[in-house]
C-alpha cells in the first residue's frame, strides 16, 4: 500500500508555498499536488491588486495595517490571526521574492506601493494590475527544483478518506487519511493515501451566476469538509466586489481592480451623477462590503443593469503604467477607459469564512489541514480588507508546513493500522442527460443570486432553503446512481456550499461587513 507523505489539493498559492515549504524543509517528504485543470489555473492567477504588507515604517505601521484589518472586520476578526499574518508578512513576502517574484519598483529603486479601499497608507506591492498571475508564475517554476513534489493535473477529488470509509462512524474523532481522486484522463477514481492533506482548493465564486472568479471556483474543498464533518462557519459573510466589467452573459467577469479607485477612479449612475458621497465619508475609498451595497442600492433605485467607473480625469501615461491589462481588456470590449464610462457591476468575488482551522491551519479533523480562501482563520472576520488574501495563504501556507514537518518527524500516523477500500463504480451507470446537471447548476446559481446576494431577507432566505433542499434531494439521486463526472462534482460541491450560506445566513442575527439582511435594520 503506497502511502505519500503530503497530499495537497490545490495548485494556487496556498498549496504551492506550503509544498515548497516542507519540500525545503523535509527533503525527504513525498509530496504531492493534485489540481482539477491545469496546474496554473487557479483563484491566484486571477489576483490584480496585490500583496499587503507594511514596508515603509516612517509613514506606516503594523498597528495601522492591524487597525484597518480590524475595521473592515467589523468587530468579527480573531485579533491573534490578525496580528500574526500583519507581523509575518515582511518575511513571508522577501521569501517570494528570492522564489523570483519580481514586484514593481519606482525610478529610485523602492518598491512601489499601492493603496486600495480600506488601507489608511499605501502598502500594496504589486506586479502591474497581474499580481497574482506573476506570483503563481514563480511558484510553479520554483517548485520544479525539488524532485519530491509531484503534480498531477487533471485530477479531481471525489471525497476525503476518513473512517466513515472503514464503517466506523461511530468514533469521537474524526482522521483524514487521504482522499479518492478522479484521473480525467483516465477516467478512473483512484485511491490516494496520505499521512497529511492540505485543502487549498479556493473560493466559491460560482455558486452565484456573476463572479470574479474562474470557472474552476465551485467550492470543492468546502464541500469535501462538509461531507467529511469538518467545522465550516462564516459562510454567510461573502465579499461581492463592487467594481466588474458588467456583461449581458452570465459567468465570470473581468475584474476592475481595487486599486483603480485606490488611484482615483469615481462611480457614476447612468445619468453621469456620483453618488458614493451618500453613502461613507471614504466615498470610493470606503470598504467593498460599503461600495458594493451603493451601487446595488443605485442600480434598484434606478432599475439600470450597471453603473459606471469613470477614468476620464486620470494621469493617462500613469494609469497605464499601474494598469495596462485592465485598460486594454476594456478596449477590447470596446471602451476606451480615457475618453468614456466604463460599465460595472457587484459580482461574487471572495469567501470570508470557511473551513474553521487554528493558528497553523489545522482543521477539525485530525491530519487535515487547509489554507488559502477556502479555510477560515478569523483574519477577515466579516469582510476581508483588499489585499489581505494573497498573504494570509503565504502566512497560514508557512505554518501549516511547519506544523507539517514537525508532526511527519514524529511520523506517529495510524494509517497503517487500517485496510483501505479501493473505490468501488459497480452498477453506476452512464449519466446521459448531461443537460438536468447544467440546468441544476443554472438553477442554484440564479437561486442564490437573486435570494441570498448583496441584500438578503428572512423570506427569500426561507423559501432558498426549501429549494436547495430540492435540488440536493435531486443531486443525490444522480450521484447515487451516475458515473462520476467533474460536472457533477461541482455540482455536488456547490450545493454543499449553497446550503452551508443560506444554513448560516439564516442563523445570522445581525448586520454585519459582508452580510446584510433587510429585514434586521
Amino acid at each position: 500500500m503506497a502511502i505519500q507523505d503530503v497530499l495537497v489539493i490545490g495548485s494556487g498559492i496556498a498549496g504551492l508555498s506550503y509544498a515548497l515549504k516542507i519540500a525545503i524543509r523535509y527533503p525527504d517528504a513525498q509530496i504531492t499536488i493534485v489540481t482539477k485543470a491545469n496546474e496554473d489555473e487557479t483563484n491566484t492567477k486571477y489576483a490584480q491588486g496585490g500583496v499587503a504588507v507594511v514596508s515603509d515604517f516612517e509613514k506606516d505601521s503594523f498597528e495601522k495595517h492591524i487597525q484597518d484589518t480590524l475595521r473592515a472586520g467589523d468587530g468579527l476578526c480573531k485579533l491573534e490571526a490578525v496580528e500574526i499574518v500583519v507581523k509575518e508578512a515582511p518575511e513571508r513576502i522577501n521569501e517570494i521574492i528570492d522564489w523570483g517574484v519580481r514586484f514593481d519598483k519606482n525610478h529610485d529603486g523602492i518598491y512601489d506601493l499601492g493603496r486600495e479601499g480600506g488601507h489608511t497608507e499605501n502598502r500594496i506591492v504589486h506586479h502591474k494590475d497581474i499580481t497574482g498571475w506573476e506570483i503563481e508564475r514563480a511558484m510553479l517554476a520554483a517548485i520544479k527544483s525539488y524532485p519530491n513534489i509531484t503534480m498531477l493535473s487533471h485530477h479531481f477529488v471525489v471525497d476525503l478518506i476518513t473512517e466513515h470509509h472503514l464503517r466506523q462512524d461511530k468514533t469521537d474523532k474524526i482522521t483524514c487519511y487521504g482522499a479518492y481522486i478522479l484521473d480525467l484522463k483516465s477516467e478512473k477514481v483512484e485511491r490516494h493515501l496520505a499521512k497529511t492533506t492540505l485543502l487549498a482548493t479556493g473560493g466559491v465564486g460560482h455558486v452565484y451566476k456573476n463572479t470574479t472568479n474562474p470557472i474552476i471556483a465551485t467550492g470543492d474543498g468546502i464541500g469535501l469538509a462538509r461531507r467529511a464533518h469538518a467545522s465550516v462557519s462564516n459562510m454567510q459573510f461573502i465579499q461581492f466586489h463592487p467594481t466588474a466589467f458588467y456583461s449581458e452573459f452570465d459567468g465570470q467577469l473581468f475584474l476592475i481592480s481595487e486599486a483603480v479607485r485606490g488611484f482615483g477612479a469615481k462611480l457614476r449612475t447612468k445619468d453621469g451623477e456620483l453618488f458614493m458621497h451618500k453613502y461613507d465619508e471614504r466615498e470610493e475609498l470606503a470598504s467593498r462590503d460599503i461600495v458594493a451595497r451603493a451601487i446595488d442600492n443605485e442600480m434598484k433605485l434606478s432599475g439600470d443593469d450597471y453603473v459606471y467607473i469613470d477614468c476620464r480625469h486620470l494621469d493617462k501615461e500613469k494609469f497605464f503604467e499601474h494598469f495596462p491589462n485592465i485598460y486594454e481588456k476594456c478596449k477590447s470590449e470596446g471602451y476606451d477607459m480615457f475618453t468614456e464610462l466604463v460599465p460595472v457591476v457587484p459580482a461574487s468575488h471572495y469567501l470570508c469564512g470557511g473551513i474553521d482551522v487554528d493558528l497553523d491551519g489545522k482543521t477539525s479533523i485530525d491530519n487535515l489541514f487547509a489554507v488559502g480562501e477556502c479555510s477560515n482563520t478569523g483574519l477577515h472576520g466579516a469582510n476581508r480588507l483588499a489585499s489581505n488574501s494573497l498573504l494570509e495563504a503565504m502566512v497560514f501556507g508557512h505554518r501549516a508546513a511547519l506544523k507539517t514537518v514537525d508532526r511527519l518527524e514524529k511520523n506517529q500516523f495510524r494509517i497503517y493500522d487500517f485496510n483501505f477500500p479501493e473505490w468501488n463504480a459497480e452498477g453506476m451507470k452512464v449519466q446521459e442527460e448531461l443537460v438536468l446537471i447544467s440546468y441544476l447548476r443554472k438553477q442554484l446559481q440564479a437561486m442564490m443570486s437573486e435570494l441570498v446576494g448583496i441584500v438578503r431577507s428572512n423570506s427569500r432566505l426561507d423559501i432558498a432553503q426549501q429549494r436547495i433542499n430540492e435540488i440536493e434531494k435531486m443531486v443525490k439521486e444522480i450521484y447515487n446512481f451516475s458515473i462520476i463526472s467533474p460536472k457533477l462534482l461541482e455540482l455536488r460541491n456547490l450545493v454543499d456550499v449553497a446550503q452551508l450560506i443560506i444554513q448560516q445566513s439564516i442563523n445570522q442575527k445581525e448586520n454585519r461587513g459582508t452580510f446584510y439582511n433587510k429585514d434586521l435594520t
